[in-house]
């Protein structure tokens, strides 16, 4: 990765620079150089391990200058000539490259860092300590979106997403896996969830429209700090989990605006097979035929309106009726009467969350 940092800044300054420049790791190596022939050659006796970083050595015709993280260097940047001029180049080189590689692996870093803390693969007392190394504001708001695509693509919608995000400084992007991509976004402490969806809506948009890319995100909650990104996240990969088990066809989820589906979804098992045995003592839920669950659920929308669901199945207000009382009969609830709609109401839910097997996080 040196390698083509180097040479990018080379390249930019090889018009600038009447001189050949380059660059060579501690062994002597050019890894970086204005003609590009000379990279891979070797310079005998350049090892730097007697170099002083303070200092400019002078061999076979090139000035070297010494820069890097350790007191005797990693690199050094060369220069055709031995003059005061060739000295003063090397000089400005290393400030430069210094900088930039510096600049180039504090943001590694820093994505590496949130990536770690995000998979809850470093210690919570290190978290503190390398957020300081790192510069991170403790007191910045961010919220974690995880994007979920659908099949094979061509494009890769890690490359789509880093595009729409340009604030390196600010937002860290990064895959977890072949269809998942985080997102650790800073934001304004007072923004709303609604323009948070908008956001996520582009995202959709954007891999939809343009690369025909099929995709959902969950949106976690937003933390303050950085040790919290993890329980964002988690609850960004809760949020698909229960959107796929509720309502499969939502391409946007909030963590926040799961409801009661968030609730069945943290039930264990053996009490929602309790309560379905408790709900439907006369029979079981799947002597309901399909017609009549559909019928209920437009009677729920409708808030528990018998004469306008049935205008809007187009069927005859005594036939909602009949089914009304089938259910009545195999459960003993009267779907007219809102404490028993609502008992009814959760019952498929949590019948639903039972056939899918859903995976916890």
């Amino acid at each position: 990765m040196s390698n083509r940092l180097f040479q990018g800044i080379i390249h930019q300054m090889k018009d600038t620079v009447d001189r050949v420049i380059g660059v060579i790791d501690d062994k002597g190596n050019v890894i970086s150089c204005s003609e590009l022939t000379k990279i891979g050659d070797v310079f005998e006796g350049c090892n730097l391990q007697n170099a002083n970083l303070k200092e400019c050595f002078v061999k076979e015709g090139y000035t070297f200058k010494p820069f890097g993280t350790n007191e005797k260097g990693d690199y050094a940047v060369f220069v055709a000539g031995i003059d005061d001029i060739s000295a003063s180049y090397a000089g400005l080189l290393t400030v430069a490259l210094t900088s930039i590689k510096q600049y180039h692996d504090e943001k590694y870093d820093r994505n590496n860092f949130i990536k770690n803390v995000i998979l809850d693969n470093i210690l919570p007392g290190d978290v503190y300590v390398k957020a300081r190394e790192l510069h991170f504001g403790t007191d910045a708001h961010r919220i974690v979106l995880l994007v979920r695509t659908v099949g094979k693509t061509e494009v890769s919608a890690y490359d789509v997403i880093v595009n729409l995000f340009p604030d390196k400084q600010k937002d860290f992007i990064f895959n977890i896996s072949e269809t998942d991509t985080v997102i650790v976004k800073e934001i304004h402490p007072d923004i709303e969830t609604k323009d948070i969806e908008k956001l996520a809506r582009s995202i959709v948009d954007t891999l939809s429209s343009e690369f025909y890319i099929r995709s959902f995100v969950g949106i976690g909650t937003v933390v303050t700090g950085i040790k919290d990104l993890a329980r964002s996240f988690k609850e960004a990969q809760v949020a698909l989990e229960v959107s796929k088990v509720f309502d499969a066809e939502k391409t946007i989820v909030s963590f926040d605006k799961l409801g009661i589906a968030r609730l069945i979804y943290q039930l264990p098992t053996t009490v929602c097979e309790m309560f379905l045995k408790e709900v439907f003592q006369k029979g079981s839920i799947d002597q309901l035929d399909q017609e009549t669950l559909f019928a209920i659920q437009r009677f729920f929308e409708n808030n528990l309106n018998v004469s306008e669901t049935s205008r809007g199945l187009f069927v005859h207000r005594n036939t909602l009726v009949y089914r009304l009382e089938k259910i009545k009969k195999l459960t003993g609830l009267d779907l007219r009467e809102f404490d028993h709609a609502i008992v009814f109401k959760v019952a498929l839910m949590v019948k639903k969350y039972l056939n899918s097997n859903p995976v916890k996080y």
